[in-house]
């Protein structure tokens, strides 16, 4: 009786994660389907259009909570079994569409931008439906297809010419680690060495900041040789163009600092083959610059004397969706209302502070908290700091300092490296 009882107690602790694991064979075998949309519009409107499906070998996703959001993002997307209508995957991401929506560019012009997300291949029928969002939190655009795993015209990539990629670090099964790939962009095939030098410097820088360094077990990181015609990127303030296999160009939305591609497909056909939950994109320039979108990619220049600290820092967007915390002190900048509070875990504008940091606050801190001239502790001492998100009033920011807000401090304070385990053990727990 005394045995039987221990395996009744045993079944109760471990049958939720046996469970999830069921759930994910039951639903979706081991293939990932690539979904290659358009979305378009100017500065009011939003459309949303399937370009394409694709299909490859392996899923380096997570298996399990297959149901549940991290975060919201700026878009949503969610699978369902079309005979049920079961939700059994959603994911999350932010789009540079959206960010274009807020230029002035989008007042007077129509634009579209590439799109290309993963989920995992079904077993049966499923309906996908893809939505975006305003700053406002209100869905504004909507799209469903079905898709059936028989259908003819999913194109099958296993066969597809394939980039010839490095394992920098191997922590365990690509369904249980974080898969990170870094791209090469502007390296020439006799410059790969160059770039895999880069990926082991930024791979240092990365995993000496917390949570990444104390939870680098459960991380594994693919350098991917994918060499270009040119060296370098594009700068247009310039007049200068290169050919190289992502096209990545400076001045995006007319940023000089702003790095970007807008070829995300040729990015996601790079990394066919390559085991990916995060994209990393080494720009081979000395120029300051980068940047990163929540669960699409990060691109940053490689040799400039800040493109250590700049990959920390766009990966905290790409990767755990976190928001800048500095201001542009001129009140130009309206993204974040009152009212509203914003997806992103390290910016609050209170009108829902209990779902952010409230519980790390000392009691009788004041809110909002002012600055203090101890350094020791301007990163370390959590509080509500007013400024952040682009703005100076109205949005408040939990650190005096952080990584997330300037390039010198050495390391994210403790509300970002909240957020960032909390994204860690949702891909790996």
């Amino acid at each position: 009786m005394r045995h039987l009882l221990v395996i009744v107690l045993l079944w109760i602790t471990v049958s939720p994660v046996l469970r999830a694991i069921c759930d994910y064979d039951n639903w979706f075998t081991n293939r990932t389907l690539r979904l290659d949309l358009t979305l378009s519009g100017d500065s009011v409107n939003q459309h949303i259009s399937l370009d394409e499906l694709l299909s490859q070998e392996g899923w380096a996703g997570r298996r399990r909570h297959l149901d549940s959001l991290c975060l919201m993002g700026n878009g949503q997307i969610y699978v369902r079994d079309s005979a049920s209508q079961k939700l059994i995957y959603c994911t999350s991401f932010s789009s540079l569409f959206q960010e274009w929506q807020n230029t002035p560019e989008a007042l007077r012009r129509s634009k579209s931008f590439e799109n290309s997300f993963y989920v995992p291949f079904p077993r049966h029928a499923v309906t996908i439906t893809v939505q975006l969002r305003d700053s406002w939190q209100r869905v504004t655009s909507s799209t469903i297809f079905d898709v059936s795993p028989t259908d003819i015209l999913i194109r099958n990539l296993d066969a597809a010419t394939h980039y010839p990629y490095r394992e920098v670090l191997k922590s365990g099964p690509v369904d249980s680690c974080v898969d990170i790939a870094f791209v090469a962009e502007g390296y020439r095939a006799d410059q790969m060495e160059t770039f895999y030098r880069d990926v082991d410097r930024v791979c240092r820088q990365l995993f000496t900041h917390e949570p990444f360094r104390r939870m680098k077990r459960r991380f594994n990181v693919y350098a991917v040789a994918a060499p270009s015609h040119d060296e370098g990127t594009s700068e247009p303030v310039k007049g200068i163009w290169k050919s190289t296999v992502l096209g990545s160009s400076f001045d995006t939305f007319y940023s000089d600092r702003y790095l970007t591609t807008l070829h995300v497909k040729r990015l996601y056909d790079a990394l066919t083959g390559v085991p990916c939950d995060a994209i990393i994109v080494l720009v081979n320039s000395d120029k300051y610059g980068g940047g990163g979108i929540y669960n699409l990619y990060m691109l940053s220049s490689a040799h400039h004397k800040w493109s250590l600290p700049v990959c920390v820092h766009e990966f905290g967007h790409s990767f755990a969706g976190l928001a800048d915390e500095y201001d542009y002190g001129d009140g130009s900048s309206e993204y974040y209302h009152q009212g509203v509070e914003p997806w992103e875990p390290n910016i609050t504008t209170l009108a829902d502070f209990k779902s952010k940091w409230s519980n790390m606050l000392l009691p009788g801190t004041p809110i909002p908290t002012p600055k203090s001239d101890c350094k020791e502790t301007q990163y370390t001492r959590v509080g509500v700091f007013e400024g952040a998100g682009y703005m100076c009033k109205g949005v408040y920011r939990p650190a005096q300092e952080c990584r997330m807000k300037v390039n010198d401090v050495p390391a994210f304070c403790p509300v970002c490296q909240r957020a960032i385990e909390r994204m860690i053990r949702y891909y790996t727990e």
